[in-house]
């Protein structure tokens, strides 16, 4: 009876360590989870997917049939979010989460913002399309494993790729981000010197010197610093305002010499002393 009992708990030993070792068994996936993100002004742009390899296939027209609906991508949907509302190919897309459907084409796709964000090919809708629109299809180097990329972005805009085996496509979202920034700044008027002028400057990056002056002014008028001086003298350089830009420049420099938390702008300062107008 006690050889019994010892080769029972021998066997139970055993497939304790062996069911314990494949658990632990990782393996590369064939299709791995990717992500992408990029702020696009004041807006929070991601992706996240699985990235099947080419791994010798035909992948389009063939893995991938031409002219019809795919998640573009593999295991499950492919999902965009938006942290604020964007426009895309003239549509308004609400902030949130949507999925990524393709119909690829030779020359041609069709991409497809749908607002069902878990929706597999087979459950797809048309009715649930957030927008759809189409983009040309281009020749690129050669990529192994699909990837989603956002390029060529600024404050306003950016582009989101698409790029697998040779092929490469991709859509414009745009970003009211003029806007936001307006809002923003309306919302914290009434703060410090700083809020003002990093208002200010703001304004100075979009040309609308009446206001950036405006905004200087009050920061001012709050507390006298080197940066909202040197921040006004910009706005008036652009204005062609010489001499009160000049003025204004060298009392930066004065403010911003005494200042013992630092002079971060003095080079550019002392470049436009040398070089703007006196008259």
């Amino acid at each position: 009876m006690k050889h019994i009992y010892s080769l029972s708990s021998a066997i139970l030993i055993f497939l304790f360590f062996s069911i314990g070792s494949y658990a632990q068994l990782q393996l590369p996936a064939p299709s791995p989870k990717a992500s992408v993100s990029q702020t696009v002004g004041l807006t929070d742009i991601s992706i996240e997917y699985s990235s099947p390899g080419a791994k010798g296939r035909t992948i389009f027209g063939d893995l991938v049939p031409y002219d019809a609906i795919w998640r573009t991508g593999a295991n499950s949907a492919t999902k965009i979010t938006f942290s604020k509302d964007v426009n895309i190919a003239g549509t308004k897309v609400s902030k949130g989460t949507y999925s990524i459907f393709t119909i690829p084409g030779k020359t041609e796709w069709t991409i497809i913002i749908n607002k069902n964000a878990n929706a597999s090919t087979s459950e797809y809708k048309q009715a649930e399309d957030a927008v759809r629109l189409t983009a040309k299809a281009e020749v690129a180097p050669m990529r192994e494993r699909m990837a989603f990329q956002i390029v060529d972005f600024d404050d306003s805009k950016g582009t989101v790729s698409l790029e697998w085996d040779k092929v490469r496509v991709g859509f414009t979202v745009e970003c009211a981000t003029d806007e936001q920034a307006l809002e923003n700044i309306k919302s914290s008027l009434g703060g410090t010197w700083r809020t003002y002028n990093s208002a200010a400057r703001y304004m100075l990056e979009k040309k609308d010197y009446e206001t950036a002056l405006k905004y200087a002014n009050q920061s001012i008028q709050l507390t006298e610093d080197w940066f909202n001086v040197w921040v006004k003298a910009s706005i008036l350089s652009k204005m062609n305002k010489n001499k009160e830009a000049y003025d204004l420049a060298l009392k930066a420099k004065t403010l911003g010499d005494k200042n013992v938390e630092g002079f971060f702008f003095k080079t550019q300062v002392e470049e436009a002393i040398a070089k703007w107008p006196k008259q």
